[in-house]
């Protein structure tokens, strides 16, 4: 590590290379610190800490501080001084400074404050690192997709991501919820804020007015201390509800007013705190059936509801199926430390033709397992559990009624069958798809628009 040392007694100097250099560290000194911001600035050169002292002749210690702060310098500085005062130790933290060490010190006391200022920089860079490898992760290009509908949603999804408006996210279990929740987050203006997660169907009612809002002390038996509930961790940021259809009325009513007022009120409270949290919701019941029911508050709804972002099930998506078993089949190999195998014929039948009642979890797990059993370089039909859990008809397309007589009908169904297979097959491509019909592509363009395929 490289330190730049900033002092106008030559002795002081002396001192500080000397004892940088015994544990380890190469060191810069300069007597002037003008010259010490021509040569860091001016010669591209670069320190991991910067030791300066406050009272020199010239340009003294706090005006290279404030220079430091104008240039948007991010250098960690530590100030020294045989002056010592609190208000010029607090002084040179306003200006920046990582700490303030008086002189005289020892050898040890200047090393352990180095070693300190060391340490943070290796967790900000790891916190850095870990921000980056997070963005990157729920960035919306790694959602796999090749569905026409999908993409859609995930176009819609980017538009809003940048934006405070309420989202309700709704679809079956395991379609990927939680997933579109971080990237709306994660693409947008709040990424480098938090991202809370609340399952509201995991925590009992009486605790979860506590766990989202917080409690002060002696608010109820149990509450030993004040604590600060999950909106009030998420400020600036987003909470993501997940199963909001699960909440309690009586939760209701004071989300409700949240949303509304954009403040919260701990349990046992007067004063209520005003936050700036986002909210995104999921739920995989039909809200809309709920408040006919009564278990849901329709002006909640409605607060709720600013963007409704439907997930399709993995049943209506069969273009993404055979795609997202070779991402899962390369996630698990990586993990597992094994080859990347490949799918037999056998097995992408059965992946294509079976229900997918767990949706992308479910197709998820199946890989998963396979790619632990499977002692192969080949996924077999026999290496999926669901191997015999498949329909004989592929899911994507509708058997004939037994009551069905109309011949117009159910020509109308085999065409739309056939050119749905077609597609499918050359990957959307039109014209090969019209080759393989023996039809013509005028007319292939024609029975896609009256069929809405």
């Amino acid at each position: 590590m490289r330190i730049m040392i900033i002092d106008d007694e030559d002795s002081m100097r002396h001192m500080l290379s000397v004892i940088l250099k015994r544990e380890g560290y190469e060191s810069v000194a300069f007597a002037d610190s003008k010259k010490a911001l021509e040569f860091l600035f001016g010669d591209g050169e670069d320190f991991d800490f910067i030791l300066c002292d406050i009272r020199m002749p010239g340009m003294d210690g706090l005006e290279f501080l404030k220079t430091l702060k104008e240039k948007k310098s991010d250098h960690t500085v530590i100030m020294m001084s045989a002056y010592g005062a609190i208000d010029t130790a607090i002084e040179c933290m306003k200006l920046g400074a990582y700490d303030y060490i008086s002189k005289p010190f020892k050898a040890d006391e200047i090393i352990l404050t180095v070693k300190k200022a060391e340490e943070r920089e290796r967790l900000k860079r790891e916190n850095s690192r870990l921000k980056n490898a997070v963005l990157q992760e729920y960035d919306f290009k790694n959602i796999f997709t090749e569905d026409k509908k999908m993409l859609e949603i995930l176009g819609l999804v980017k538009k809003i991501s940048d934006y405070d408006t309420s989202v309700l996210i709704t679809g079956e279990s395991g379609t990927g919820k939680e997933l579109v929740a971080r990237a709306i987050h994660f693409s947008g203006r709040r990424a480098t804020r938090p991202f809370v997660v609340v399952n509201c169907g995991a925590i009992p009612g009486p605790l979860l007015e506590s766990e989202l809002f917080g409690h002060v002390k002696g608010a109820f038996t149990d509450a030993h201390r004040t604590k600060t509930g999950l909106f009030q961790e998420a400020d600036t940021g987003t909470i993501f509800l997940d199963e909001v259809g699960e909440l309690p009325m009586e939760l209701q009513v004071k989300l409700l007013r949240v949303l509304q007022e954009s403040e919260v009120r701990k349990v046992g409270d007067v004063k209520p705190v005003k936050i700036n949290t986002r909210v995104v919701a999921a739920t995989l019941r039909d809200l809309r059936e709920e408040i006919k029911k009564g278990n849901f508050r329709e002006d909640l709804f409605y607060r709720l509801n600013v963007i409704e972002v439907k997930l399709p099930p993995l049943r209506e998506r069969p273009a993404d199926i055979t795609g997202l078993a070779e991402h899962f089949i390369e996630k698990y190999s990586k993990k597992f430390g094994k080859p990347a195998k490949r799918l037999s014929d056998g097995a992408r039948e059965i992946l294509l033709h079976y229900q997918w009642p767990g949706n992308i979890r479910e197709l998820e797990n199946v890989i998963e397992r396979a790619m632990i059993l499977e002692e192969t370089g080949v996924i077999k039909k026999e290496s999926l559990p669901i191997s015999g859990k498949v329909m004989p008809e592929p899911h994507s397309k509708k058997a004939l009624p037994e009551w069905e007589f109309s011949i117009k009908k159910a020509t109308e169904a085999i065409e739309k069958e056939l050119i749905s297979k077609a597609l499918e097959k050359t990957n959307n491509n039109r014209t090969k798809a019209a080759e393989l019909l023996e039809i013509s592509h005028r007319a292939l363009l024609y029975k896609i628009k009256e069929y809405g395929l």
